[in-house]
């Protein structure tokens, strides 16, 4: 019969945690970074875009308001 012996608790759990710390390390390496121009670009983006949206939302919330203020004026 084979002698299977089982690692300790300790051994596994320290072998799995290196193993996790070393892919860690490789998937970092692989990253690509975007340059300092792609950044301030997509920053400048996402800024007018956040402007956009706001400048909408603060008409249509506008014109609602106006809209309410005629139907609660007719109801009285």
């Amino acid at each position: 019969m084979a002698d299977t012996k089982k690692e300790n608790f300790f051994a596994r759990t320290g072998k799995n945690a290196s193993k996790f710390f070393r892919d860690c390390k490789n998937e970092v390496k692989k990253i690509v970074w975007p340059t300092p121009q792609a950044v301030f670009r997509n920053t400048g983006v996402v800024l007018a875009t956040i402007f956009l949206i706001g400048l909408f939302i603060f008409g249509l919330d506008t014109l609602l308001m106006n809209l309410l203020g005629l139907i609660m004026n007719v109801a009285k």
